[in-house]
């Protein structure tokens, strides 16, 4: 066509945005910013042959044109020229197909190959020569191909759920380990996004009483360099290819042969099946770096359109402060405006919930260090679309100063590792210590008490405005509370290995963290089914496993549980599984007794936070009021029912805290919550707390030391006192009206 021709039919105005803006004739304008490159081409894909064309027009960085014929379906890449300066971090060679970063859609899965590089790279991948020599095959007929894909799709008046923070619980799973092994799931679906919205699946999820998923990364991916080499993959998916697609190996493989447009509409079906059972999904998404990585990583995208404009360099140097080889640069206003885009995309079009953000310290870097100010996270919180959804950060990065738990401007939430150390210390690490030496750790029941209040000492005290005594910008759901994640040893394994048991993965133990705070309760690893000793141990085992659930659902702030955790699921001691694709990291669902006891306790635990507002009040507690109690009041007792003293508070010989929740005001039928934690190795008799405002009849309605909920025995405590057994949890559900009475089981 023409170029006249072709320019009558868009508008005349460059485009302010990059991207491909067509009508449904595929006519429109296509942009994307590279700066530094000289010319950009637009190649077309048309079977095995490749059309190219050179983008006409720049401005502000942008290089852009007019087109026609970009139709649903339609494959293109791009190809840049410009200068190969690599010592200078200029990468252009018109010799690599690179993606569209704002495609919506990709041709396919790929393993990372040698002609995905822009240097020339051994049969490892090791780059050849010094300085790095370009390569001068093409890739065309290897690349992985954008595709253009419509927005069309029957939502049937989907509605977001929009759970409130104060009833939100969070469960992080992965889409495909989470029904790979299910029986009930169909083996085409098993894996995928459509397994994900299976009946069988929804009814184990509401079953258990979380509301909102945390999926890991579902954007396209590509394997890291060093896992291809060793024959392995990036299962947790922490390598995005593209921010815009989602990765087509977790859809089912019918969806896959049909294309991408298939892949895009089996993603918005499964939101829509999940938000139609009441359940968010929030997205696990990585800003800060990409699948092109350090120095010598392949050029897929972003490196090959304009490697210095969209990652962070120092005179050329790459700049790591994720630990992966490179950092995507946050300063930059293409950089920005990509993640900005991609976000509200996922709002807009794919109807997600949220996204937690990972390594969110890299996004709020200067020059300086990180700023709670930055403009990138100004933009987000202010957004009008992101301001909607709920923002959860991962509040640290590997770079100097990176720990910034507590920092993140409202509306973010943020995962808490305080509150992960010190419950894992109280129930696990420190019991360790003090049955094998002798020694008290110091910590124990003060800083127990200060993650099951809230943790106001991290997210209170970094208000950036002068607010009265007792106010705060945020609220105690900002901690997201967890002791588990994807990142880690699962809760099972807590309990079992002390020492990480990474082999598979390739790097001879060295990866994975060994900070744990596990203990093995006396034996490392599991023994033999069928021994007096192993009944004796498992049962321990089993015993801190459901405390560890206990303190996370009845504590204040935001729970997130991982998928499996209620089932006893293990890695068997790999604490950084994050290239296992196999029955390493998927979910079992086996239906032994022991599985099914720990689900029970697990939703009876989460049904007792619903039906007890104190456990979900939205401000940080304060002390009790006998005038006036409230939810959002907290008494502290200790084995004696007697508040603690200041000695006893610094004790870190004292292994039981109390901690008693007052009920609403105003609320007939009310129930105050007393639960008693005790790490200790004796049972203990405690009297319930004389407490400062009335008190009616009382009952148990959990205990840890009880297999399953079922067991509970509902009748009233007539002396006032309950028995905590060694590493137990009870909580004692008390009438507010002195002449009320408690219902079985819960209120």
């Amino acid at each position: 066509m023409p170029a006249d021709r072709d320019d009558r039919l868009t508008p005349p105005c460059a485009p302010t945005s990059p991207g491909l803006v067509v009508d449904e004739q595929g006519r429109g304008t296509f942009a994307v910013a590279a700066p530094r490159a000289e010319a950009v081409d637009l190649c077309i894909r048309r079977g095995s042959t490749e059309q190219r064309r050179r983008l006409r027009h720049v401005d502000g960085g942008l290089h852009w044109d007019h087109v026609t014929g970009m139709i649903p379906g339609t494959r293109y890449g791009l190809r840049a020229l410009g200068p190969w300066a690599p010592a200078d971090g200029l990468l252009c060679s018109p010799h690599r197909l690179l993606q569209d970063p704002r495609a919506r859609g990709v041709s396919h899965s790929s393993p990372l190959l040698s002609s995905f590089f822009p240097s020339e790279v051994d049969a490892m991948l090791d780059r050849v020569g010094d300085p790095a020599r370009r390569a001068e095959a093409d890739n065309g007929d290897d690349a992985v191909w954008s595709v253009v894909v419509s927005d069309a799709f029957d939502w049937q008046e989907d509605r977001r759920p929009r759970i409130g923070w104060d009833a939100t619980v969070l469960y992080e799973l992965h889409v495909k380990g989470f029904t790979q092994l299910h029986p009930a799931v169909p083996p085409e679906q098993r894996g995928t996004y459509a397994g994900l919205a299976h009946p069988a699946v929804l009814d184990h999820l509401r079953s258990l009483g979380v509301t909102s998923l945390e999926l890991l990364p579902v954007h396209a991916a590509m394997d890291e360099p060093h896992l291809t080499r060793l024959g392995l993959t990036n299962y947790w998916g922490y390598s995005t290819m593209s921010y815009f697609a989602p990765e087509p190996s977790l859809a089912t493989a019918a969806a896959q042969a049909a294309g991408a447009q298939a892949v895009v509409d089996e993603v918005k079906a499964m939101v829509r099946t999940l938000h139609a059972e009441g359940f968010e999904v929030i997205l696990d998404v990585v800003y800060n770096h990409t699948a092109e990585g350090g120095a010598d990583g392949p050029a897929l995208s972003l490196r090959g359109l304009d490697n210095l404009e969209h990652y962070w360099t120092d005179h050329g140097r790459f700049v790591d402060v994720t630990g992966t080889g490179g950092t995507l640069d946050p300063r930059s206003l293409h950089v920005m405006d990509l993640i900005l885009s991609s976000l509200r995309y996922w709002v807009q079009e794919m109807h997600v919930d949220g996204f937690r953000f990972d390594l969110a310290a890299t996004l709020g870097r200067d020059d300086h260090g990180f700023r709670p100010d930055h403009p990138l996270l100004r933009a987000i919180a202010t957004d009008p679309v992101l301001r909607d959804v709920k923002l959860i950060a991962e509040p640290w990065d590997v770079g100097t100063d990176g720990w910034q738990t507590g920092r993140f401007p409202v509306p973010f939430a943020e995962w808490n590792d305080a509150f992960r150390d010190d419950v894992r210390s109280f129930w696990l690490s420190d019991r360790g210590l003090r049955e094998r030496t002798g020694t008290e750790a110091i910590g124990g029941v003060r800083d127990l008490a200060t993650r099951m209040a809230g943790s106001s000492d991290l997210f209170t005290a970094r208000d950036p405005l002068e607010l009265p005594a007792g106010r705060s910008l945020r609220a105690p759901w900002a901690s997201i509370n967890y002791v588990t994640a994807h990142d880690g040893l699962t809760l099972r394994d807590l309990t079992v290995y002390e020492t990480k048991r990474n082999e598979a993965n390739g790097e001879d133990n060295r990866d994975g963290t060994s900070d744990n705070r596990s203990y093995h309760h006396g034996h490392e690893g599991e023994l033999p089914a069928g021994s007096p000793e192993a009944a004796v141990l498992e049962e321990r085992r089993r015993r801190t496993a459901r405390s560890i659930l206990a303190t996370l659902l009845l504590g204040s702030g935001t729970p997130m549980l991982t998928a499996g955790d209620e089932r006893g699921r293990t890695q068997q001691g790999n604490n950084n599984a994050y290239c296992q694709d196999n029955e390493i990291s998927w979910v079992h669902w086996d239906r032994s007794r022991a599985a099914e006891a720990l689900q029970e306790t697990t939703a009876h635990l989460l049904r007792l936070r619903r039906e007890h507002p104190q456990l979900r009040t939205p401000h940080f507690l304060r002390p009790a009021d006998p005038a006036a109690p409230d939810a959002d009041q907290v008494a502290w007792f200790g084995a004696d029912g007697r508040p603690l003293t200041h000695e006893e508070w610094m004790d870190p010989s004292q292994h039981l805290l109390g901690m008693l929740r007052p009920a609403r005001r105003g609320h007939p039928g009310a129930e105050h919550l007393l639960v008693l934690l005790s790490s200790g190795a004796e049972p203990l008799r405690v009297p319930l707390p004389a407490a400062p405002w009335p008190q009616g009849d009382a009952r148990v309605v959990m205990d840890t030391a009880l297999e399953s909920p079922t067991l509970l025995d509902h009748a009233p405590l007539d002396d006032r006192t309950v028995t905590v057994g060694p590493g137990a949890v009870v909580v004692v559900a008390i009438a507010a009206d002195p002449a009320g009475s408690v219902a079985n089981g819960l209120s």
